[in-house]
């Protein structure tokens, strides 16, 4: 398809130099002509002219005069003016009138004009690829812009505190509260906890929470990190101190405006601690080898799983760093305090490992949420997590039944209301060995049963009895399937 080519409009109120005009330009524009302004202007209007070449001597208006209307008009034109007067202060004042591209002086030669047009055409394909790119780069930016907005909102969903999933009436509800109203001032803040409750979790949401939502966020361990190297960690290290012989840039600088996450707080050694305390106190800190004192506005989050007040006491940890860490102190309680989170927390880990793993599950049943509510989880979200993993491992079916949870877990204490709980006082009182042997048995006999998916025949041979013994036991314990279900005489 052959490209269209440029429209040049050529004014002149003498026609042999129009027709000399054309000659020199028709083989490569499309050339429309005028005798005046006036028709000029007509002509502007119905075609789409990219140059305009003008007389600057005729009848009525002059060329300048012309090109200066033209320029409010259709200001993308080039114009070129055509002149037998060559005063510099004219052609100045022409240029501020009318834009003037180029002008040319009589008598003109074929080639000059045909360069002068062609100069013009270009200009004005370059003016609109311009205006084009700067439009597509407005559009680019306002799309980038949009795509990265709508990142950021995933991110703060994906990691604020609409993550920390909890029941209404959880504990873990008024210190999200809490710690939601803290993450808004730009103070310290400290979080105990034992390990694996989600120190690092809150912290994150907290920083997505918090006006420096848009800024980097960097965490840091000190458990078992030796002193130089978490030195190095987090105030960075000047070069000759590092093999290689290279500069190394600390989480402090990196997380400038951002937040810095310091689990395990209570290793710190004394000088880490002096360091940190500089640190919060005044915003500075030198990098190892280094002499130069660097700043750094960042939002300090420090996480314990240790008695930091008892440490203080102690005098292994610092009191002013202590006291400056603990204007926002916020306590996260044990799952074993949040009986019933279990279940939501149970659920949630099922779905994301099944996505993970490419194994469909639909969920628990309810003996098995009974049996992981129940237990006391020493090990917190971890512990329940790695169960949950072994669970949808061994399972043959989409909803996980208690048989597949630990033997650990199947021998712990059962609910309130469960067989064996009334007796849990006998266990530590004094009781005689009669009523902890039947205690310690009913155990066995419940979790041997939720094994076996209650089919009493198997449970007998595993514990060496006849079906009329087992079922004599259960019923001098009273202990009952969780499902309700009454078992006749089951065949292997």
């Amino acid at each position: 398809m052959t490209a269209t080519r440029p429209t040049v409009l050529l004014v002149d109120d003498e026609p042999h130099s129009l027709s000399a005009m054309r000659m020199a330009l028709e083989d490569e524009f499309d050339c429309v002509t005028a005798p005046d302004a006036e028709a000029a202007l007509i002509r502007m209007e119905e075609e789409w002219v990219q140059v305009v070449v003008c007389d600057q001597r005729m009848p009525g208006r002059t060329g300048v005069e012309f090109l200066a209307d033209l320029r409010e008009r259709w200001p993308d034109a080039v114009r070129i003016i055509i002149t037998g007067y060559t005063d510099p202060a004219a052609m100045a004042q022409a240029i501020n009138d009318a834009g003037i591209h180029q002008f040319l002086t009589k008598p003109w030669h074929p080639d000059q004009l045909l360069m002068a047009v062609r100069n013009g055409a270009r200009l004005f394909g370059l003016a609109r690829e311009n205006e084009r790119m700067a439009l597509e780069m407005r559009f680019l930016a306002s799309t980038a812009q949009t795509k990265l907005e709508k990142r950021r909102l995933a991110l703060r969903d994906g990691m604020g505190f609409e993550t920390i999933l909890r029941s209404p009436l959880s504990p873990m509800s008024a210190l999200v509260e809490t710690a939601r109203h803290y993450a808004s001032f730009d103070v310290p803040v400290l979080l105990t906890g034992e390990a694996g409750t989600g120190r690092a979790r809150l912290a994150r949401a907290m920083h997505f929470g918090s006006l420096r939502s848009d800024k980097p966020f960097h965490a840091v361990n000190l458990a078992g990190l030796p002193e130089d190297l978490a030195l190095i960690e987090i105030f960075g290290a000047k070069r000759g101190v590092l093999p290689g012989g290279v500069n190394r840039i600390g989480l402090a600088q990196k997380a400038d405006r951002g937040t810095l996450f310091i689990e395990g707080i209570e290793h710190a050694s004394p000088a880490l601690q002096l360091a940190l305390w500089r640190l919060l106190d005044e915003g500075s800190f030198t990098p190892q080898g280094g002499q130069e004192v660097l700043t750094t506005n960042l939002r300090l989050i420090a996480a314990t799983g240790g008695d930091l007040a008892a440490r203080v006491a102690d005098g292994a940890f610092r009191p002013d760093l202590y006291y400056a860490l603990s204007v926002a102190e916020l306590s996260i309680p044990p799952l074993r305090a949040r009986r019933g989170d279990v279940a939501i927390l149970a659920q949630e880990f099922l779905a994301d490992l099944a996505a993970r793993h490419g194994k469909p599950a639909q969920g628990f049943t309810p003996a098995a949420l009974e049996f992981l509510e129940n237990y006391d989880w020493p090990g917190n979200l971890r512990e329940l997590r790695n169960e949950v993993t072994r669970m949808l491992i061994f399972a043959q079916a989409p909803v996980l039944g208690a048989e597949l949870i630990s033997r650990a877990i199947l021998q712990a204490p059962p609910s309130d209301a469960g067989a064996d709980r009334s007796a849990e006082g006998v266990l530590t009182a004094a009781g005689t060995l009669k009523d902890r042997v039947e205690l310690i048995e009913m155990r066995i006999l419940r979790e041997t049963l939720t094994r076996h998916r209650w089919n009493k025949s198997r449970a007998a041979v595993e514990l060496g009895l006849s079906r009329v013994g087992l079922r004599a036991k259960l019923d001098r314990y009273g202990i009952l399937d969780p499902s309700g279900r009454v078992h006749e005489e089951e065949e292997d």
